[in-house]
């Protein structure tokens, strides 16, 4: 079988810890996000705009993830 796009244990190990940490990062922004009181003066300070950027941040992160799990030979 040809493999076209390979990446080594090690670097799918660090993609890995690179997408955890986005995890980690989502949730003191979620957090963050529902404790803060609602600025409605300011547009990108609001709770719906922090919630969106958490949701990007967990869709790259599981990106990653399945980037290290396929490619990166993190299982096998």
């Amino acid at each position: 079988m040809n493999v076209l796009l390979a990446i080594s244990h090690h670097a799918g190990i660090r993609i890995a810890e690179v997408g955890f940490l986005l995890f980690v990062i989502a949730g003191v922004w979620t957090a963050f996000a529902w404790a803060m009181p609602e600025r409605l003066d300011r547009p990108f300070a609001g709770r719906r705009f922090r919630m969106i950027v958490a949701g990007i941040l967990i869709a790259v992160a599981g990106v990653l993830l399945i980037i290290a799990a396929h490619w990166g030979k993190l299982f096998g």
